[in-house]
């Protein structure tokens, strides 16, 4: 069993005992669940979705008692500070401008070294913002693949045992991915996850969850815990001491 296995067990032992690890291992400085957006150029996440991340951080706390940033901030992807920490979020609902040189490399280096990027499509009826976000992910990775994520990963089970994901949308019975070392460190929704967990700033759900109401919109959140508690378990910062080889060997690849 791998190490990372190993402390998804201790960490969901853990919780299910009533405690909380005073640190995640494969955490920042804070030790804490921070779902990130991601930015790339002049693309915003505007209205209840830019604050949905918020109430991800907030479910996460109340229903598994992980820690979480209560008020989750944003990063570039050529920034370095992408580098800082194991999450982001890539959400949007239109066509994406291609990847600067910069932004390509930012996110080749997050994900070399163990990153994990959730993609949300915001408009999956359209689908426009997740057939280009695959395909500037292939150009970051070149070299990798997009595949169906099996019905058996742990994402489906790392706190709520699920049947398939959802978001405001019921979508596709599964979740893409990129898998890198055997770890799926791209995961791709066509739900509108953060859609489903959008509020006003009254509390009032933002959207409508079609076609399975509350039920429908309570298994989006669940899904988002079960993201959550996937990267609380990864094992990102022992991968960082790898990151100078696995660049020369990403550079000799191309």
């Amino acid at each position: 069993m791998s190490a990372s296995a190993l402390g998804r067990r201790a960490w969901l032992a853990g919780t299910a005992a009533g405690l909380v690890a005073p640190r995640a291992r494969a955490f920042g400085d804070e030790g804490v669940f921070h779902p990130r957006m991601l930015l790339t150029g002049t693309t915003r996440l505007e209205g209840p979705r830019s604050r949905a991340t918020a109430r991800w951080a907030e479910d996460l706390r109340r229903q598994t008692s992980a820690p979480s940033r209560s008020s989750p901030g944003t990063v570039r992807a050529d920034a370095s500070s992408l580098l800082a920490e194991p999450f982001a979020v890539w959400a949007g609902d239109g066509p994406l401008a291609p990847l600067t040189s910069r932004e390509l490399e930012g996110l080749r280096k997050f994900l070399l070294i163990g990153g994990i990027l959730f993609v949300d499509d915001a408009a999956p009826e359209a689908g426009a913002f997740g057939r280009d976000a695959r395909r500037e992910l292939l150009r970051v990775l070149p070299e990798a693949a997009v595949t169906k994520l099996p019905e058996k990963h742990v994402v489906y089970h790392s706190f709520y045992l699920l049947a398939r994901p959802v978001g405001r949308v019921e979508g596709p019975d599964h979740l893409d991915s990129i898998t890198l070392g055997g770890t799926a460190q791209v995961l791709f929704s066509s739900h509108d996850v953060l859609g489903a967990l959008a509020r006003e700033r009254d509390g009032v759900p933002a959207f409508r969850v079609e076609p399975g109401g509350d039920r429908q919109r309570e298994l989006a959140t669940r899904l988002a815990v079960n993201i959550a508690m996937y990267v609380l378990c990864s094992n990102y910062k022992d991968d960082q001491v790898h990151a100078p080889m696995l660049m020369k060997r990403q550079r000799g690849a191309k």
